[in-house]
């Protein structure tokens, strides 16, 4: 009798295909290292044994509720043990984390409960008291944690008994199954529900692992909301190497700078504007610069005087680039050793560029708009499309934006790039942000940047005004710094000096500008304010 062709022996068999599912990396973290560190929080602190404890009582609560597969479980809580544990037992049962914005609005939250279909919400006492009326609308029941880390109250779990041995993988079928259900701001329209994956939240983990070099000895400081893309992956990243999560309530500088001290911290991640808070706290001064601390940050480009003071403080600035339908970063601009020996302002223009891919998120372009790439010119404008593992599912209950965003088989990202020719890509705007005055086309990022770099500038940002003879026109809002007396006249003549003169803003604004709870300006706010009748675009020239 012949023997089958190799083609049909060969393949997928129970034996060499398991689901990618980052609840793995728990298990292992638990089997490995079960009486090393796993969470700090306060004055308190849990083993991975001790963790597994409560990710199991978190469990059987779900389970108690009724709580399975396909099942919406929504949680608004700040940085605390609970949280991170429903990173691993909501998804254990079957369910979907829906982990919510601690300041969206009362009518934003009602929306999401309802749009998602949430069948019980977690939630800290802040978050309970902001979601009791939208969750009483929606009609769904509320368990809440305790107000202190040794309090008994509420959904109490910190001191369950510790586990040596957990399966939590077992538990999942399909590796395309969701993992977790999060939504975008909502800046134009109702907040699109982004569907990510278990496959892709494995993936994108391990990228970070790589990117960021995380290890058994990584003691990573919860400065980013863990409800910001799941915290970028972070939640199951550092507990794939056995590192530590130290547990942030809120951002508070004396506390970020006690806790470096006090904790050993060696990584974080956060918005720039954290890291402003941090140059211009007094606390600052207690600083040790030889205790070196890996800083990841997106959403701004870094300026040479932010590089240059996180770098006397020692702090080591990795720019990150993505967006929620990539599960959060999906690129990386970090300097080689002879680049850090660099000037500021050489290291600061190489970190505003938003690098290369992670190793696992497959193929970055810059595209034009028949979506061929761009040359590697460093000039030609283009829009940067992603595609790989580390994509959204698509949107839920919404296929027709779900179709647009995929349109030619890539993910549309709507920011506009440059890939310079060491194939690194760096953005110039947001498709949307993106200033036509007549005719020209003038970049909001390129006129931020100039400003950041007036000393006493802390935060700048730049929208569209309308304007009857140029179509739009520039408008710049700027944060001070304290104890600055910069006036519009100076800062327009700062910006003729360096700027094509149509690029220079008609109107400068100095207020304290609306910003996201991860810290991100809120530019559609910004725009709704120079559209309102009563704002002049206009400012007689000095």
């Amino acid at each position: 009798m012949a023997e089958a062709p190799l083609a049909t022996t060969l393949g997928r068999h129970r034996a060499n295909f398991r689901p990618l599912t980052p609840l793995d990396f728990l298990d292992r973290a638990v089997e490995a290292f079960p009486d090393q560190r796993a969470a700090i929080w306060h004055e308190r602190q849990w083993t991975y044994a001790q963790f597994a404890g409560i990710v199991q009582a978190m469990i059987d609560t779900l389970r108690a509720h009724a709580i399975g597969a396909g099942d919406v479980v929504a949680v608004m809580s700040g940085n605390r043990p609970e949280m991170l544990a429903a990173h691993y037992a909501i998804p254990a049962v079957g369910g979907i984390l829906n982990a919510l914005n601690t300041r969206l609005d009362a009518d934003t939250i009602a929306y999401i409960l309802a749009h998602s279909e949430a069948k019980l919400v977690l939630a800290d006492p802040a978050g309970a008291a902001m979601m009791g009326e939208a969750a009483a609308r929606a009609g769904v029941p509320i368990l809440v944690f305790p107000g202190a880390p040794g309090s008994a109250q509420g959904l109490a779990l910190l001191d369950a008994p510790p586990l040596t041995a957990l399966s939590l993988a077992e538990g999942i079928e399909d590796e395309l199954q969701p993992i977790a259900l999060n939504y975008t701001s909502g800046t134009t329209d109702r907040p699109k529900g982004v569907l990510l994956s278990h496959r892709g939240a494995y993936l994108n983990a391990l990228g970070n692992v790589v990117a960021l070099g995380f290890d058994a000895q990584s003691v990573y400081l919860w400065t980013l909301p863990m409800f910001h893309v799941n915290g970028w992956g972070h939640p199951w990243a550092v507990s794939a190497v056995g590192g530590v999560h130290v547990c942030l309530d809120k951002v508070v500088p004396q506390e970020i700078f006690r806790l470096i001290a006090a904790q050993g911290v060696t990584h974080m991640a956060c918005a720039p504007v954290v890291l402003y808070m941090l140059l211009q706290d007094p606390a600052r001064s207690a600083r040790d610069p030889s205790r070196p601390v890996r800083v990841a940050s997106g959403g701004a480009a870094p300026t040479s005087a932010l590089i240059r003071e996180m770098g006397a403080l020692g702090f080591e600035f990795i720019h990150l680039y993505g967006l929620t339908e990539s599960f959060g970063p999906a690129t990386i601009q970090a300097l080689t050793p002879e680049q850090m020996r660099e000037p500021p302002e050489a290291r600061a223009r190489l970190l505003s560029r938003q690098g290369i891919r992670h190793i696992t998120a497959n193929t970055v372009r810059v595209v034009d708009e028949s979506g061929a790439s761009v040359p590697a010119d460093g000039q030609t404008l283009g829009e940067i499309v992603l595609r790989g593992n580390t994509i959204m599912s698509g949107y839920l209950k919404a296929e027709e934006a779900s179709a647009a965003a995929f349109a030619g088989g890539v993910l549309h990202t709507g920011d506009l790039a440059v890939l310079h020719p060491d194939h690194r890509i760096e953005i110039r705007d947001r498709a949307k942000d993106l200033i036509i005055s007549g005719g020209e086309n003038i970049s909001s990022l390129e006129i931020e940047n100039l400003l950041h770099a007036h000393p006493d500038v802390s935060m700048a940002a730049v929208v569209a005004a309308p304007d009857e003879k140029w179509g739009e026109v520039p408008c710049a809002f700027i944060e001070l710094r304290s104890g600055s007396t910069l006036d519009a006249q100076a800062m327009r003549a700062f910006c003729r000096e360096r700027l094509a003169h149509f690029k220079v803003p008609r109107r400068f604004i100095f207020q304290p500008i609306p910003k996201t709870a991860t810290g991100k300006i809120q530019k559609f706010a910004l725009r709704e304010a120079v559209r309102d009748p009563g704002f002049s675009s206009q400012e007689p020239q000095s």
